[in-house]
């Protein structure tokens, strides 16, 4: 009888003690924190990241194109204004506070699964191993908003598109965004968005209707698990060997860690950007109402349809304004996340 109470009372003390770690002050402040930081990151890098989706779906015609950094910026601007720096942004920050929340959250736990038999430090392969399972599971959890974000991201950019019927593209009134309408089938792919689809709500509405239910929305997970499993295996490893060499003792300053995890970003990024066009593409390939003209099978069907129609160039489509992102969003997600972090702790 006695040892039965003693180990209830165990048990509800462990139940404590779970419930304890899990809502403690600091561990609460470094979600809060590292939320904000997203958001603020992705805000201040939100015109790049847009062009980068552009250029990377855009059709391989001489008409129409983005191309060139500063001239697609300054072009976005004149045609859209600010809201088209910031088309999708939104969505974006929707997606990226549980995104980070779930993939640093399940790399802490990795690595005390992984050291948990008495090794101080994960080596290499185990690094990669629980960055890549980090970024599975966290894309998982969120992909449904990514798919939505690139297409409002790509929804008013005046880039040509080909009409499946001769209905596709509607008349044009007070409350569609429209340009003229182009002959040979063609319009652009502002001219078949009316207003009330571009928003969160109407546009995961329109894609759910028009594209076959809701597992439209998860269109292009597989290649999207396939390649952020690498790069945020080699993102993590990268950063943590690169901590050890430019952050030795007494020299762990701000501007070393954020050239750590500059570097750590390029190089991850570039190693495993094929898989990011190969996801742009699989995220519009299915569109209804204004096709970009592709037309894959599969994700390996399209991973090799790329390089044989565009060159191999056409896997790297969008990497510049990607790459030009990379130092100021590290940069402004870790100066946020100092900031907010040090107040909310401090109070």
């Amino acid at each position: 009888m006695i040892s039965k109470v003693v180990v209830a009372l165990q048990g509800a003390m462990s139940d404590k003690e779970k419930q304890a770690r899990w809502l403690n002050p600091d561990i609460l402040s470094y979600f809060v924190a590292g939320g904000i930081a997203g958001a603020a990151s992705r805000t201040v890098v939100s015109p790049l990241e847009r062009l980068k989706i552009i250029q990377q779906v855009q059709p391989m015609t001489r008409d129409g194109q983005y191309s060139g950094v500063w001239r697609s910026l300054v072009r976005m601007w004149k045609e859209e204004g600010f809201k088209g720096y910031m088309r999708g942004n939104g969505i974006n920050c929707l997606r990226i506070v549980p995104y980070s929340a779930v993939q640093f959250t399940t790399y802490e736990q990795l690595k005390k699964f992984f050291t948990c038999r008495g090794a101080k430090e994960l080596d290499t392969p185990k690094r990669l191993a629980s960055g890549a399972l980090a970024g599975v599971t966290s894309v998982c959890t969120t992909y449904p908003l990514d798919l939505v974000r690139a297409r409002l991201s790509i929804a008013t950019a005046s880039i040509p598109v080909r009409n499946e019927t001769s209905s596709a593209v509607p008349k044009l009134d007070a409350n569609t965004f429209g340009v003229e309408r182009r002959s040979h089938a063609t319009s652009t792919s502002r001219a078949i968005y009316r207003a009330t689809e571009l928003s969160m709500i109407g546009m995961t509405i329109k894609i759910i209707h028009e594209e076959g239910g809701i597992h439209a929305l998860y269109r292009g997970l597989i290649p999207t698990a396939l390649g952020v499993a690498p790069y945020v295996g080699i993102n993590f490893a990268a950063y943590e060997a690169l901590r050890g060499i430019m952050t030795p003792p007494g020299k762990d300053t701000v501007g070393r860690k954020l050239m750590c995890g500059a570097l750590a970003g390029s190089v991850s990024q570039t190693l495993t950007y094929p898989f990011d066009v190969l996801r742009r593409r699989m995220q519009v390939v299915g569109m209804t109402s204004g096709s970009l003209g592709y037309e894959y099978k599969g994700a390996l069907d399209a991973l090799m349809t790329i390089p044989r129609a565009e060159g191999l160039r056409g896997l790297y489509r969008g990497l510049w304004p990607n790459l030009l992102k990379v130092a100021p969003s590290v940069a402004t997600s870790f100066f946020t996340y100092e900031f907010v972090k040090e107040h909310l702790v401090a109070s």
